[in-house]
């Protein structure tokens, strides 16, 4: 299968999810035997950001702007699938030009309960309702209801869920000391804050004794961090594996958007999990479907319940239960195989669409 890709970045990590998780999905998709370009707006954020500008797995190419874009109208139009992700600047513009030049066209929806509120405001930054029955594949980072419902209310033809995955390759659990009873990793966002300060800050406080650490960029200068909160700016992902290692305990924090809808793991969750590191999760529908709270995971809702597991709870056998679940359905090697089952199946429907019309 030749695949192109038009996704927010692959070379940078910096300040996004959307990279990681694009190459651990497109480097296990090519290991199965098929071609990938990844076609990525050159913006100068990101530009002087690269951690990985020259892919062994796949072509990585930039364009300027839409207009650019056009350079690439050969390999869009002979590509046996063409997927174009959220938040892709002019995304709306570029899916107009994918649905107009593409055989089959995807929308990969890595942020999927943030683009339905988008929608349901009228903000159509990077795709608009009219676009959705165009693309003849909704591939969405939320799976459970939320999957009928862009069927049913904005007409996609198939809407399936593509969770995030992980590379086990290369998250594995590392051979460090431990530095830290309790981490955290990820880029500040405003409404996840007060869950970090709950589940984080406030232990922190209580606990002196404890070391922790919160690692991610873009957090404001004014938070008031304990002595005993390590701040690290940027993390690269060459470096994820040693720090989930390294910590006794790692904490998960989702966004609100996420928790409303449901069925949304942040790939920080399956990488903690892959390292056999234990997890501390905030709860939402749908977490019980991917780990099994209490066996695989500890939820908590409060401070107290943080501090009493990392107090009480038996660690090592919750991290390890963890990672064999991870290995045996989140690995990027199982997701490629899912993608590869949509696409041809999305390709099997326009098929029969196709002679139906004829």
């Amino acid at each position: 299968m030749k695949l192109v890709v038009l996704g927010l970045s692959l070379s940078s990590s910096w300040g996004n999810g959307h990279a990681t998780t694009y190459r651990a999905l497109l480097k296990a998709f090519a290991a199965r035997g098929h071609d990938v370009l990844f076609l990525e707006r050159d913006v100068p954020w990101y530009a002087t950001q690269r951690d990985l500008a020259d892919p062994d797995w796949c072509s990585l190419c930039f364009y300027a702007d839409v207009d650019d874009l056009a350079r690439f109208t050969p390999e869009i139009a002979e590509a046996d699938a063409v997927i174009v992700g959220s938040y892709v600047p002019d995304g709306v513009a570029v899916a107009h030009f994918v649905q107009e030049t593409a055989g089959l066209a995807a929308f990969y929806d890595i942020d999927t309960p943030v683009t339905l509120a988008k929608l349901a405001r009228g903000d159509f930054e990077y795709l608009s309702p009219d676009l959705i029955p165009g693309y003849d594949l909704y591939l969405s980072f939320t799976g459970g209801p939320t999957l009928a419902r862009i069927e049913r209310d904005y007409g996609s033809p198939a809407a399936r869920a593509l969770y995030c995955s992980v590379d086990a390759d290369a998250y594995r659990p590392a051979d460090v000391p431990k530095r830290w009873d309790l981490s955290y990793l990820g880029t500040y966002s405003p409404d996840r804050q007060p869950t970090l300060d709950r589940l984080l800050v406030e232990p922190a406080r209580a606990r002196p004794e404890l070391r922790f650490v919160v690692a991610g960029p873009q957090y404001p200068g004014g938070i008031d961090w304990p002595s005993n909160v390590e701040r690290i700016d940027h993390l690269p992902p060459s470096e994820h594996a040693d720090f989930y290692s390294a910590s006794r305990w790692t904490l998960n924090v989702t966004r609100a958007d996420m928790i409303a809808a449901g069925w949304s793991p942040s790939v920080r969750l399956f990488e903690a999990a892959a390292c056999a590191t234990p997890i501390i999760s905030d709860r939402w529908d749908g977490l019980d479907t991917l780990f099994a709270p209490g066996r695989e995971m500890v939820l908590a809702d409060t401070a107290a319940d943080v501090i009493g597991a990392l107090d009480d709870a038996p660690a090592r056998a919750l991290g390890e239960a963890a990672r064999a679940r991870v290995l045996q359905a989140h690995t990027a090697t199982s997701r490629a195989a899912e993608l590869e089952a949509h696409l041809n199946e999305a390709a099997t429907r326009r098929r029969r669409a196709e002679v139906a019309a004829a």
